[in-house]
């Protein structure tokens, strides 16, 4: 015998989804169970509720299986024989199994839900979920005036009714879960305000505001005048411009503004540099947009920047600095004399004296004589004191067992100390002379008013081209009296740029400053563009050996606020100061 099992499933539009599907047998199993051969999910259904079975005669035997009943035309019954032709309809809960004979002599059974009223309705919604729960449109109801009030209300009405307004107060004072309103953890520089949201929130519904920031970050730099930053940016596209529309309709401050680059909430973690292309959005063609800058348009350190540019001291004697390219042919000239090449030799009489100093035992090597800073980063200008004095004594007189040394670095008292240098009775340089009386060698008038020209002459000779002033200086002649020149020292070269030699340190010196090679204390031992590529390549490089974006050497805002060294000097970014001149004004 074969059953077509017709099933129809309302959408929630009322469509109707039909599906067909065959079982063969002489038995029909309905229950709730899925064992079943029709299954009708409903609690007022049992487990296995009614068996189907054809009778030698043709008709169906319907029984129930377990030990409820079930209804069969309106009628409650416990078992009924029907036949197929004549059908009839089966009552299960809020299931109807009409039965029925097709065309082909299968039987079939057509399954639909309906909604109806029974006389036991209040029964079967006892077994119904629903029947226990609020409806869809109240719970919703619900939840939104429970958000409302937990979220909104409490957090306002704390806001108006505390007495100490101030941002971080604490106690009954404090906003209540106002944090429940965060979207995410602030990042570390910002971690101790993570329970201060008015710190950064001062007005409420008011998104947080460039003075708000520069009330900490007062030592923060523009990165240009903002009418720059706008010209450099070029035009919006049409979404974007929309877009700000709407933001600033709302409070937002303008795309300069220091949260469309800096936005918090985002992770606990340290807050990433800018993308590159964040930077070469402005840089990439930045002179069709500004006529007047004399930077170099750059998009990608691999294959699109300008050769790089160093500040140095390029006049004797001068503290003026000049930007000079570094195409290895770049000079700088800090009033020193000192060959390189012949403190780095292994083998010369420089390198053999450093063996017999115990400071040293062996050649020099460029850590002799160049310091690191603290941080590691860069290096102290070389002192005489602590880097030269140990190979080139200053020594000039011993009384005694004391020795005494030249003060370095201030020429007129180093003159005065030779001249009046003891001139106490030493080995005669001729014989069978003397002055006679008081006046005589070791007299009781020599050394107040004896004629002290031999100290003079060795004054002169000291600060000649071959005295020992004149191995590291330029000797000259200021106000008729011999000098040398004055020395100027950079201990970073870069304007606009930043090197960190820590994260070099795997590196040998001389790959990336010839040192070893240079004769001359002229030589700018920087490195050029091409040899900083060699391992530095774009951002999106694949083969390069450290893919570098421009954050890597270069900062948004300038370290400090006299960013450039030949330019006017100002106590305070403008957009800075007019912040600031408001803050102050307003309190």
């Amino acid at each position: 015998m074969t059953f077509l099992i017709r099933t129809i499933d309302l959408t929630a539009t009322g469509r109707e989804i039909v599906r067909d599907r065959v079982v063969e047998g002489d038995t029909l199993a309905i229950g709730r169970a899925t064992t079943n051969d029709v299954v009708v999910a409903d609690l007022a259904v049992e487990q296995h509720h009614i068996s189907i079975t054809r009778t030698d005669r043709g008709h169906l035997a319907i029984e129930a299986a377990g030990s409820r009943d079930f209804t069969f035309d309106g009628h409650k019954r416990r078992s009924v024989s029907i036949d197929p032709a004549a059908g009839g309809a089966l009552t299960l809960g809020l299931y109807t199994l009409t039965i029925g004979l097709e065309a082909d002599g299968r039987t079939l059974v057509t399954v639909t839900q309906e909604e109806r009223e029974f006389g036991n309705r209040d029964a079967v919604r006892g077994f119904d979920l629903a029947s226990a729960m609020p409806s869809k449109r109240a719970a919703a109801w619900i939840g939104v005036l429970v958000i409302l009030i937990a979220f909104l209300a409490v957090p306002i009405w704390t806001n108006l009714t505390r007495e100490d307004k101030q941002p971080g107060a604490h106690g009954v004072d404090q906003v209540a879960w106002d944090d429940s309103w965060s979207t995410g953890k602030l990042s570390l520089a910002h971690h101790s305000l993570e329970n201060n949201c008015e710190a950064c929130h001062v007005e409420p519904f008011v998104s947080v505001r460039d003075e708000t920031c520069l009330s900490c970050h007062e030592n923060i730099g523009d990165h240009a005048e903002m009418d720059r930053l706008a010209t450099s940016r070029g035009p919006m596209g049409t979404g974007d411009a929309l877009l700000w529309d709407i933001a600033q309709a709302f409070g937002k401050e303008g795309p300069e503004a220091c949260t469309t680059c800096h936005t918090e909430h985002e992770s606990a973690g340290r807050m990433e540099p800018a993308a590159q292309q964040f930077c070469s959005s402005c840089h990439e063609a930045m002179d069709t947009r500004l006529g007047d800058t004399a930077l170099g348009n750059a998009h990608d350190f691999g294959t699109d920047h300008p050769e790089l540019q160093a500040l140095v001291f390029t006049e004797a004697g001068s503290d003026r600095t000049a930007r000079v390219t570094l195409d290895g042919k770049a000079r700088e000239n800090s009033g020193l004399r000192f060959p390189h090449d012949m403190h780095l030799s292994s083998t010369n009489g420089v390198a053999r004296m450093a063996g017999t100093l115990p400071e040293y035992g062996e050649a020099l090597v460029c850590a002799d004589c160049h310091r690191p800073t603290a941080d590691r980063v860069g290096f102290l200008p070389v002192e005489m004191e602590s880097d030269c004095e140990s190979c080139h004594s200053l020594v000039y007189d011993k009384v005694g067992a004391t020795f005494r040394s030249l003060r370095h670095g201030d020429v007129a008292q180093m003159r005065a100390d030779l001249i009046a240098m003891d001139r106490a009775p030493r080995e005669p340089i001729t014989s069978g002379l003397r002055r006679p009386g008081e006046f005589k060698r070791g007299g009781r008038y020599f050394q107040d008013f004896g004629a002290p020209a031999r100290n003079y002459v060795g004054v002169a000779r000291a600060l000649s081209e071959d005295g020992v002033c004149g191995e590291c200086h330029i000797p000259i002649t200021v106000d008729g009296q011999p000098s040398v020149v004055p020395v100027f020292q950079r201990s970073h070269y870069f304007l606009n740029g930043r090197f960190d030699h820590k994260a070099h340190e795997q590196e040998e010196c001389s790959s990336c400053h010839a040192a070893d090679t240079s004769a001359s204390a002229t030589d700018l031992l920087l490195p050029t563009l091409t040899s900083c590529r060699e391992c530095h390549q774009g951002a999106d490089a694949v083969a390069a050996d450290v893919p570098s974006t421009c954050a890597m050497c270069h900062s948004y805002h300038p370290p400090t606020f006299q960013r450039r060294e030949d330019g006017p000097q100002s106590p305070a970014p403008d957009r800075v100061a007019r912040l600031l001149r408001q803050r102050e004004s307003s309190e």
